[in-house]
């Protein structure tokens, strides 16, 4: 069945449907990873966007129990040059067209990905919907500039209530703005006792959980959307070490003063260079994220720059100089590198560690 993806600016590109055969909106971004579409595919950070894929064929290794980032599906669409119809793998379940049929998620294969990645490099993200080839891009074009992109993804994908990792470890209180699987997996690997809790969270009932750190996670959108979370995060910093990871990078800068703008097309890939300023090393980094840390807005503030993005020069890595927090952009629990940045996680539980023997010396 031929189905089309209708861009605001009113380009349209036909191709053959897969998945589901719905008209979905979304904002339309790029992803550059040969590998890791499922987890890219269960990223609730991806809520309420539709991803093109830049490598040509997807879905030869099919789906599988193990690799999901949450319990379904968080993007809103798919486009590929080639979705792989007979895939191979001792784990597969189904077919990546049978996983987005039955979640109702569409799909458009055989459309020229690499002019659509050069569209958004142009312009940047622009939102788009997925349509029959029989629509008139014109009306769907004019559509589309009406509709505001989506404020609520951080609600839809946060937990609504809190749950417990038991743990022997210390307690670490992960504040669930669309969180991955891999974070609390890397979590539980460190016997952290993990409570994960929902997005609007005070620092109040934050306190009455006795955590000994917080984490956190990444999620969609503007930070900006989450005002509460700033205020809980500027709260409990300088009381309990806090780590952020992407949106929860994003939101420990705000807290501490500094801005964040919208990048044009963002970083969404498994193959990210990122220097650690602190070491020296380079790391290959797993990234999905379409705002920053303006670096003029840090002026002023006690945050430090640790990490920068090779590609662009920008900020990639924050540490406080007053108190026991620091964040990154991208996505330690990932594995591109295979597992270049998972030491953050010890350094969290270091500063845990060291933080309690201060307590107990100044007790």
């Amino acid at each position: 069945m031929k189905r089309q993806l209708v861009l605001e600016n009113g380009e349209a590109f036909v191709g053959e449907s897969f998945g589901s055969t719905a008209d979905m909106k979304g904002e339309v971004v790029f992803n550059t990873g040969m590998t890791g579409y499922q987890e890219l595919i269960t990223d609730p950070s991806y809520c309420g966007q539709i991803v093109t894929m830049t490598y040509p064929l997807i879905g030869n290794y099919g789906i599988n129990r193990s690799d999901n980032e949450s319990g379904r599906p968080s993007i809103s669409g798919l486009i590929v040059k080639e979705v792989a119809k007979t895939p191979s793998h001792w784990q597969k379940d189904k077919t990546l067209s049978e996983w987005l049929e039955e979640y109702d998620v569409p799909g458009i294969e055989g459309i020229d990905t690499r002019k659509l990645t050069k569209v958004i490099r142009e312009y940047g993200t622009l939102r788009g919907k997925i349509v029959s080839a029989e629509a008139d891009p014109a009306e769907v074009a004019a559509e589309l500039k009406k509709w505001p992109l989506p404020t609520d993804q951080i609600s839809r994908v946060s937990t609504k209530s809190a749950y417990v990792t038991p743990g022997s470890g210390p307690r670490v209180v992960l504040v669930d703005f669309g969180a991955k699987q891999g974070i609390l997996r890397e979590c539980i690997k460190r016997n952290f006792d993990v409570v994960i809790v929902p997005y609007q969270t005070s620092a109040e009932d934050i306190f009455k959980l006795h955590p000994d750190g917080v984490l956190l996670s990444n999620g969609p959108g503007d930070p900006k959307e989450v005002p509460e979370a700033v205020e809980m995060v500027k709260e409990i910093l300088g009381k309990i070490p806090v780590f952020g990871i992407c949106l929860g990078h994003q939101l420990f800068a705000l807290a501490a003063g500094a801005n964040t703008v919208k990048m044009r097309f963002g970083h969404r890939g498994v193959n990210h260079p990122v220097k650690n300023l602190r070491s020296g090393k380079f790391v290959i980094t797993s990234q999905n994220h379409g705002f920053t840390v303006e670096r003029e807005s840090l002026e002023g503030t006690n945050l430090e720059v640790t990490h920068v993005a090779i590609n662009d020069g920008t900020i990639e890595g924050l540490r406080h100089t007053k108190y026991q927090a620091f964040s990154v952009q991208y996505h330690p629990e990932a594995s591109p590198g295979p597992d270049d940045s998972q030491d953050l996680f010890d350094e969290f539980l270091s500063m845990i560690e060291t933080n309690k023997k201060e307590g107990a010396r100044l007790a």
